[in-house]
């Protein structure tokens, strides 16, 4: 007989701590055997369509120290705007990218780093599309809960302006909080956990 749900109490909470690169990304964690490589390493191969980019940044505390033991996983459309999911009804992604990737931050100097291609525009549930964007999920010791935000694109200030979610910040100076800047074929987002420049996390 099941117990009455009065006495179900919620686990408390754990912060991600060091062990999560043991499971995460066993071979970043000097684990071999467990995968040929670590899920979410690779998204592109030679036969992915769309424009070739890398994204790369830090993630920094309320004291603007550079995090080393985080993890980001990142979640995107393809170059037509369809995602690699089952939920995907508007037709079929490309084969060829998998439109997820997870990364450990370096060890030593903190960075974070994806080879992707990017996005093209989805549509809000209204009908009105969404700019270029990456959704970001990020987790680290000191973090009980995985961290959601998004980046958008400093070369689509015209889309940016029109994006649904963005025109919603109710404080429109925070929204260049989640552009990523580009140089070359090189997109710099920074991550502020807290303190000036804090980053804009959603609540998803």
């Amino acid at each position: 007989m099941a117990p009455p749900l009065d006495q179900l109490k919620e686990t408390p909470s754990q912060t991600a701590g060091p062990y999560v690169h043991i499971g995460c990304t066993p071979n970043f964690a000097n684990i071999a055997g467990v995968y040929p490589a670590d899920l979410g390493a690779s998204m592109v191969n030679e036969k992915t369509l769309g424009d070739r980019i890398d994204i790369e940044g830090k993630i920094f505390d309320g004291t603007g120290t550079p995090l080393k033991d985080a993890l980001v996983e990142i979640w995107q459309a393809d170059n037509n705007g369809l995602y690699n999911s089952p939920a995907e009804t508007r037709g079929d992604a490309d084969p060829n990218f998998t439109g997820w990737g997870r990364q450990p931050t370096d060890l030593e100097t903190g960075v974070y780093r994806f080879k992707t291609i990017k996005p093209g525009f989805v549509p809000f549930p209204d009908g009105r599309m969404q700019a270029p964007h990456i959704s970001f999920w990020i987790v680290a010791r000191g973090i009980n809960l995985g961290l959601n935000t998004r980046m958008y694109f400093s070369d689509e200030e015209t889309a940016n302006a029109q994006d649904p979610i963005l025109l919603r910040i109710e404080h429109q100076v925070r929204v260049e909080t989640l552009i990523g800047r580009r140089k070359g074929d090189i997109f710099t987002f920074d991550i502020h956990l807290q303190g000036e420049g804090e980053t804009i996390f959603f609540d998803i």
